[in-house]
């Protein structure tokens, strides 16, 4: 490791105080991205330095948005569809069967929680909670759930506990095997149990801190915090509602429907990961063409425009200070450090996280602490997958070398790197500001409220994997 990795973890403590003490985080990030170019280039002088560090900044700024750029997407069209609905009167209809559930904040809590680890099940949370959250978080909030409330349910249930596990899909347990040589079906058991422990351990943890707030006045249900219209604005044509209302869920469903079928029967042929969310994209808008054609016929097309341009103003809100953060820690991978500092630049986490396999013994307590330090450091990126080859292989070397058995530590390090990169404990990753910004809460809110449940996760998931070895 050289200065430039260290500076790379100043910039990472910089921004953890920041977090803390409730400040901005854009600022310290755009700073440390240009510093840190500037400490790359020493084969450069001054002026070529500054030029390079600056250019270092914009394309961090648009390799982050080229990765974002399909959760904006998929956003700006849900909500472009949940928009024509409510002007065509369909969405308080199509919702209306949900309210018999969802009747007051701890019942909306989990069913909200549980409909969106299922569908994450089989097509991973970000096409997810573009379907589950938009359509289920304005009725969460209705019966009296606070917002960050229904941000902390879709985030640990989806991004925490359904995607560490990914059980059905299995994407992140293929990586994680193939780099620590093992096959798919040794580590899935492990990979199941961890994430339903730290998931049922920091979700009760999670709820029952949401409630106290609510008790002691901390939050309260607002509606105009989502920047959602919750409810229908037409009034005409009653039949057109029910229609519309009737054909919607029907058409998502049959998706739905389809996706499923494809993953327990078809599995070489399953819709998941991007191609899930292109569906889920494509269906929306012809859902609010139709929807747009049934209210106002040929002549009211035009309003598709601005309908698109409510979903993208909302989506810009939610990543505008994401691509920043985002920009930065994508430096951490090398795939993303070389598309912005040039060809041969390191990933400088990953490179921390190497230096630091170098200072752990072959006491099992010792290894468990050291891959789960790893494993943090690993999802600190914000992408969650990009660190489970490091894992995985770090596993395999120490486990091999110690003779414990390398499928619990590399399946304790896959659940710990998603946990935390997958969007529960870093700010800036896809699941914190997916879910954060349908909720209509700040992700570094979400972030803290999560921090104590999940830590207390990991650290039980972690006993439990001691005694294991």
């Amino acid at each position: 490791m050289g200065f430039t990795h260290v500076f790379f973890l100043i910039v990472i403590v910089t921004v953890f105080i920041f977090i803390l003490w409730r400040k901005n985080v854009v600022f310290p990030v755009v700073l440390g991205t240009f510093l840190l170019a500037f400490f790359y280039y020493t084969d450069l002088g001054v002026i070529d330095r500054l030029i390079s560090s600056a250019q270092a900044v914009f394309l961090a700024f648009m390799n982050a948005g080229i990765e974002l750029f399909d959760i904006m997407l998929i956003i700006t069209l849900m909500v472009a569809m949940l928009q024509a609905l409510r002007a065509v009167g369909a969405a308080e209809l199509m919702f209306s069967p949900l309210k018999k559930l969802m009747l007051n904040p701890t019942t909306s809590f989990f069913v909200l929680g549980i409909t969106m680890y299922i569908a994450s099940l089989f097509f991973w949370p970000t096409p997810a909670i573009a379907l589950v959250g938009t359509v289920l978080i304005p009725i969460a909030v209705k019966s009296g759930l606070p917002a960050i409330g229904a941000a902390v349910a879709v985030n640990l249930f989806g991004h925490g506990m359904a995607l560490s596990g990914d059980l059905v899909v299995q994407g992140a347990g293929n990586l994680t095997a193939t780099a620590a040589g093992l096959g798919i079906g040794e580590i899935l058991p492990y990979t199941a149990l961890f994430s339903f422990v730290v998931g049922l351990v920091a979700i009760p943890i999670a709820f029952f801190t949401i409630i106290r707030g609510m008790k002691k006045g901390k939050w309260k249900a607002d509606e105009t915090a989502l920047d959602l219209k919750t409810t229908d604005t037409y009034r005409g044509r009653p039949k057109t509602s029910k229609t519309m209302a009737l054909v919607v869920p029907l058409m998502l469903l049959t998706v739905i429907g389809l996706m499923l079928y494809r993953a327990v029967f078809h599995p070489e042929e399953a819709i998941q990961g991007q191609e899930a969310t292109a569906l889920l994209g494509g269906t929306a808008v012809f859902l609010m063409m139709i929807a747009t054609f049934a209210k106002s016929g040929i002549q009211g097309m035009s309003n598709i425009v601005e309908y698109m341009k409510e979903g993208f103003f909302f989506a810009l809100k939610i990543f505008a200070p994401i691509i920043p953060l985002a920009g930065f820690f994508f430096l951490g991978h090398p795939d993303h450090a070389e598309a912005v500092l040039g060809e041969g630049a390191p990933g400088f986490l990953f490179d921390i996280g190497e230096s630091l396999a170098q200072y752990i013994d072959g006491s099992p307590a010792m290894l468990v602490v050291g891959i789960g330090l790893i494993a943090i450091l690993a999802g600190l990126d914000g992408s969650g997958f990009s660190g489970l080859p490091l894992v995985g292989s770090l596993s395999a070397a120490l486990g091999q070398a110690t003779g414990v058995d390398v499928a619990i530590l590399a399946s304790l390090g896959q659940v710990i790197t998603i946990f935390v990169g997958g969007g529960t404990l870093a700010a800036w990753a896809f699941g914190a500001a997916a879910d954060a910004g349908i909720a209509g809460v700040k992700p570094a809110e979400l972030v803290r409220q999560n921090f104590i449940p999940v830590l207390i996760g990991i650290v039980v998931a972690s006993i439990v994997a001691v005694w294991m070895l």
